[in-house]
């Protein structure tokens, strides 16, 4: 039999982004002061990769309103690198203004959902990020991508994966270092997952991979593993598994970065995070957003497999 796990790398990233994309799902305004805590202590934790914050117009996304003064008043400590959510010129703009390192941008493989997340079609989205992108990179600043809604949309159900690989493709073409397929309603399940990792190996190198896996229906550390045994070696998640997508009915929350470090830590694949300052960060989250969070390890604890006396 062969060994599932032969190819597992050495070392993951782990992208964290509960201060935005959880926080943006939050139906009340989290403080300016919460945000802050939040982040601190994922830094704290030994997270090196951090989206802040959404520079989206308040008018859509209020949760995130304060995006200037939270990267104001919150420099990144040494080694910690903050990006921010960057829908249009505008936003660029104000990115450009706080200093950012690294930005990010979005769009759905689906064409209603990215209508309704952005108002533009798809290829509109992609035209808008061709100008985007060069003038980032010109300004000395990386661009991560989103590619939403690739293993189903809640609208129109499955998605072609050769579409979601095409954009993909594109979004690196314009240089973006790295693309995030997601999983924006948790619906994804392990042959899927391999099969939409191996097209895109088809067309990008690993690194130019993440995986971006909601957990709504409890398949995200499944699809994680599938990954891992690819070769991928990013994956995003959200403190407690805060988040969600306002326009995708039914998607719960994230794969909470707790959930995925256990994991990580109990293959004995390096992260560079420490579980236990995660769990506590994940006990400010939910102090600050005031609600229980669904996060596994967040709700059991941490647990260290010791040799029997």
């Amino acid at each position: 039999m062969p060994d599932l796990f032969a190819a597992l790398p050495d070392a993951v990233s782990v992208y964290e982004v509960s201060p935005r994309d959880g926080l943006q799902n939050e139906p009340g305004i989290v403080p300016l002061e919460g945000k802050k805590r939040i982040i601190r202590a994922l830094a704290a934790a030994g997270l090196k990769r951090i989206e802040a914050t959404s520079f989206v117009s308040p008018k859509w996304v209020p949760q995130l309103a304060d995006a200037g003064d939270l990267l104001a008043q919150l420099p990144p400590p040494d080694g910690v690198t903050f990006s921010a959510l960057v829908p249009n010129e505008k936003g660029l703009e104000r990115a450009r203004e706080s200093t950012l390192p690294e930005i990010a941008v979005f769009l759905s493989s689906s064409e209603t959902h990215n209508r309704l997340n952005t108002n533009k079609s798809v290829d509109a989205s992609l035209d808008l990020f061709a100008g985007i992108v060069p003038q980032a990179r010109e300004m000395g600043i990386r661009v991560r991508a989103y590619v939403s809604t690739v293993w189903g949309c809640p609208y129109e159900g499955p998605i072609a994966i050769d579409k979601s690989v095409g954009i993909a493709r594109r979004l690196v073409e314009m240089g973006c270092y790295q693309v995030a397929l997601s999983d924006t309603i948790g619906v994804g399940t392990p042959k899927q997952t391999k099969e939409i990792v191996q097209a895109a190996l088809g067309e990008l190198a690993v690194e130019q991979i993440a995986l971006h896996l909601h957990d709504t229906r409890g398949t995200a550390l499944a699809n994680v593993l599938v990954g891992l045994e690819l070769g991928v070696r990013n994956f995003d998640a959200s403190i407690g598994g805060l988040g969600g997508c306002p326009y995708a009915p039914g998607a719960s929350g994230n794969l909470a970065t707790e959930d995925l470090v256990f994991l990580l830590e109990g293959m004995g694949l390096q992260t560079g995070i420490d579980l236990d300052k995660l769990i506590e960060a994940g006990a400010i989250a939910e102090q600050v957003v005031g609600r229980i969070l669904p996060g596994k390890v967040h709700q059991a604890g941490a647990f260290r497999l010791r040799k029997a006396p």
